[in-house]
């Protein structure tokens, strides 16, 4: 898996899915996604808690590789890290192909069955 070190590959994958199976955390990702590197109370202005809670969301978000940290003077710049969601992706695409599958024979057997002109 991309992005995976000395960390077991079943870790990495739990690590990165507890981290957006949060409503949270995914809205942090779309943020930083759509506006850019962001410091961290520009983040928590966009949610109703307090500052310490938006912290550990970004603490599981930085060790699951989804996001980085640098600071800048006394703030902390948080930026968009998209590469391990392309570790979701691989993880996806054999469930993806299962329903292309199953949705291509079912339009197959719609295809076969005579149409129903009397109505």
């Amino acid at each position: 898996m991309a992005g995976v070190s000395a960390e077991a590959p079943a870790a990495h994958e739990d690590r990165l899915f507890a981290a957006l199976a949060n409503a949270t955390r995914r809205e942090v990702l779309r943020l930083l996604r759509e506006r850019g590197p962001q410091p961290v109370q520009a983040l928590a202005d966009h949610f109703a808690m307090r500052r310490p809670s938006l912290s550990e969301h970004l603490k599981v978000l930085r060790e699951a590789g989804l996001v980085s940290e640098e600071r800048a003077g006394r703030q902390r710049i948080y930026r968009l890290e998209a590469a391990p969601l392309a570790d979701v992706q691989d993880w996806l695409h054999p469930y993806e192909r299962f329903w292309r599958d199953r949705l291509k024979g079912l339009g197959d057997l719609l295809d076969r069955m005579p149409d129903d002109a009397e109505t």
